[in-house]
Formats: C-alpha cells, sequence, structure tokens
C-alpha cells in the first residue's frame, strides 16, 4: 500500500496522535485522482497563512505543503491524492529540481479575485466560475457598476468571460433579437448604461475597458476567456471612434472608423479588421474559426499543444502551462482561437493548434501587470450553446483544460503589489 494511501487510512479510522512528517507533496501528475480540487488545497493553505512551494515541471507541477492535520483532512474530504514525506525525500526533491529544468516558486498570498458577471448571467455563462466554485477558491462578484466607480483596483486578480465589451451584445442580434432572454439583457443594460451616464452600453463599455486596461498597466492581473479577449482588444482599439452599426447604439459606424483605429491601446492583438454589420454573427477576423469559414460555418475546435518552458528562465510561462499532459482537447466558444499573425510581438505563445497558424493560449505584459487569453469557452464541452446546462466538474476531476484556468488562478500568488489608483 502507497504511504499516501495509507496516510489517508490512518484518517479515516481517526487513529490517535499520528506521526507528521515534514511536508505534504500533492503530486500533479497522472496519480492524481482530482486536479482540480488540488488547486483548492494550495489555495487554502495560502489562506491560512501558509507558504506553498509549486514544484513547476516537477511531476505535473506539483505543490509542497506544511504538514498540518487540517490540510490531510481536507485533502481526504476532497478526494486529493497526497504523501506525506520527510526530510530525507524533501532534499532528494529539491536535489532533482535544482539539476534539472525545473523550479520550485514560493507562493505567498492568496490574490483577492474578482469575476466580472453580468447582471443577466445565465447558467451556462462561466467556466471559470465553474472551475473556482469546484475547487472552494472564493472570488467576488462585480460589474460594470463598480468599475466605473473605481472599485476594480480593491483585487489582485479579474476575469472575464464571453461578455462583448463593443457593446453588440455577442452580435446574437439576428438570431435570437426575439428571444426573451435576450430581450431582457439590452433593457437591463441600457438602463444600466444610462443611470451610470453614457447613453448606451457601446459608450458605457469603452469606459469599461479603459478602466480594465489602466487596472492591468498598474499592477493588476487579468483573465479572459471566450469571447472577452477579442472583444476587449476591438473595444480599445475602437475607443476613438464608432464601429457599432445602428441596432446597438442607435448610429451607424462612422465612415472613416478605420483610420481612426489606435491598436496601441489593444493588449494582445493588433491590424484586425471589423465586421459592422449587425446580422453577421462575426465580429471580426479575430477568431480563426469563424474568420472568412462563412456565416453560418465554422472551421473545427482542433486540439491544441502546450509549449514547454523552462521555469528557471521563463517562470511566468511555465506556471500557466502546468499540466499533466502536454496536448489540450479542443473546445468551441464565441471564440475559439486566434490568428497567430494578429499577434503583438511581445505576446508569449503558451498553447497553439499546430500547423494551423493559430493560438488558444497566450500570455503578456503590460506596465506593471500581467495579462492572459485562452480561446473557447468551456475545456470539457466541445459544442456548449446557449440554454445547455453547466459542465459537472466531478465528471471531469483531471481535466487538463480546466487545469489551464486554475493555473492563472494561483500565478498571483507568487507575486504580490499594492495598486495605484
Amino acid at each position: 500500500m502507497r504511504f499516501s494511501f495509507f496516510v489517508r487510512l490512518l484518517l479515516s479510522c481517526a487513529a490517535t496522535s499520528p506521526v507528521w512528517a515534514s511536508k505534504l507533496l500533492i503530486p500533479m501528475d497522472l496519480t492524481q485522482t482530482n486536479h482540480l480540487k488540488a488547486y483548492g488545497i494550495a489555495y487554502q493553505s495560502l489562506a491560512q497563512g501558509h507558504k506553498v512551494e509549486w514544484l513547476l515541471n516537477y511531476r505535473g507541477g506539483s505543490f509542497l505543503l506544511d504538514d498540518e492535520e487540517i490540510f490531510r483532512r481536507e485533502a481526504v474530504r476532497r478526494s486529493v491524492l497526497f504523501e506525506a514525506i520527510g526530510e530525507d525525500e524533501v532534499d532528494r526533491i529539491r536535489q532533482i529540481i535544482e539539476t534539472s529544468s525545473m523550479e520550485s516558486v514560493s507562493l505567498e498570498k492568496p490574490p483577492k479575485m474578482a469575476v466580472y458577471t453580468p447582471l443577466t448571467k445565465q447558467p451556462w455563462d462561466d467556466a471559470v466560475t465553474l472551475a473556482l466554485t469546484y475547487a472552494e477558491i472564493p472570488y467576488e462578484k462585480i460589474y460594470d457598476r463598480e468599475i466605473i466607480t473605481g472599485k476594480l483596483p480593491k483585487y489582485d486578480w479579474i476575469h472575464l468571460h464571453h461578455e462583448d465589451f463593443t457593446g453588440q451584445y455577442s452580435k446574437f442580434y439576428s438570431i435570437y433579437q426575439g428571444s426573451e432572454w435576450y430581450v431582457n439583457q439590452v433593457n437591463t443594460q441600457t438602463a444600466l448604461a444610462k443611470e451610470l451616464g453614457f447613453p448606451n452600453d457601446a459608450m458605457l463599455k469603452k469606459a469599461v475597458v479603459l478602466a480594465i486596461r489602466d487596472y492591468v498597466e498598474k499592477g493588476g492581473f487579468l483573465f479572459a476567456m471566450c469571447l472577452a479577449p477579442m472583444t476587449l482588444d476591438m473595444a480599445l482599439a475602437a475607443v476613438h471612434t464608432d464601429v457599432v452599426a445602428t441596432p446597438f447604439d442607435g448610429t451607424p459606424p462612422a465612415p472613416d472608423y478605420k483610420s481612426n483605429l489606435d491598436y496601441n491601446l489593444s493588449l494582445a492583438f493588433t491590424d484586425f479588421s471589423y465586421d459592422t454589420d449587425p446580422v453577421s454573427p462575426i465580429h471580426g477576423d479575430l477568431d480563426f474559426n469563424h474568420a472568412n469559414s462563412g456565416p453560418l460555418r465554422r472551421r473545427p475546435a482542433r486540439d491544441f499543444t502546450l509549449f514547454g518552458f523552462s521555469p528557471k528562465f521563463d517562470p511566468v510561462p511555465a506556471m500557466l502551462v502546468q499540466n499533466h499532459t502536454d496536448v489540450v482537447r479542443g473546445f468551441f466558444g464565441l471564440a475559439t482561437s486566434f490568428p497567430r499573425d494578429k499577434l503583438k510581438p511581445s505576446i508569449a505563445v503558451l498553447g497553439e493548434c499546430a500547423g494551423q497558424g493559430t493560438v488558444q493560449y497566450l500570455h503578456g505584459n503590460l506596465g506593471k501587470g500581467q495579462f492572459t487569453y485562452y480561446g473557447g469557452h468551456d475545456p470539457e464541452d466541445y459544442t456548449h450553446a446557449v440554454g445547455d446546462q453547466p459542465t459537472n466538474l466531478d465528471l471531469h476531476k483531471n481535466s487538463p483544460g480546466y487545469r489551464l484556468i486554475l493555473n492563472n488562478i494561483l500565478y498571483p500568488a507568487a507575486r504580490q503589489k499594492k495598486h495605484k489608483t
């Protein structure tokens, strides 16, 4: 019987006075029984004032924790495999890390996290909130009101999902304009915009994206997924012009909008185009799976490969790609993958679809802050659609696609800086 399971047996039988080891190792390779909840154990350790070592490239990016009874019991409760190890084994692991393309990164403080959540949020809206809830990691919900009133700097990390920051309601107009949920979304957003002093949602979103950009530049961490990466950059580049059709803001796009685009404001992408047709479901050419494939068709969502990074030289990219496999199964989103030729030169590619010229996962820096973009909506639902039920993560405890989400939740703990307004 393996020592880790022996520890479980002792705990379950309520054995008295167990012998505490030096550390608890939570392996993140193929032996792990629940990869997703393992991140929650690491976060809980940080929240209780204990440092956590993230062993990059060692057994899938394992965690090394102080040996405390509460962590043992929590690991058992959450069905997370752990190994209680002594000083000799800790020394052996450190020697392996020292002489290999591995690194031990100290996580020191749990990041305070915010999820940008629309007032009309539906159950299918956000894989990240599913991951956070499943891993038992706390977060707060914010939206346009909190951002416009200056609350964003309170947080170390913010997540954006499939929101349309161009103010075009995900370009669902032609398909869903008569649906009750769509009408409710438009009415709710219009009312909020006017309450906050803006004539429509498109103008409100211009102020929101500038505030998000400022937040990152001053030291914040941003994780955007699905439609948000594309529309955030598109809205930023179009801050000084109008690219939105009449059904969305009451006016047609500016005739000269192309000459007034400012790609210096966008975070990851450059030289992209806009589709200003209101009945087209396509925003422009940043979603490879839709662009140039016809309005009612899209290319398949292909598997993508994670790049390997040496954490001794590239610790942040290495943290973001920690996994128990190098290949992640493809999945669709309102934006699925991004053309590599639209990336700014400074962007680090973390995952790509080989031979297709597309990027699924990327990272960049802006000022004192950092951002990560991840294409697709739900890593365990290939064609998740409006009205579908949320994914049951008990069926996907070892999902490599969801692990990428949770990497982004933990990596800000390696560097904490106060934001200045």
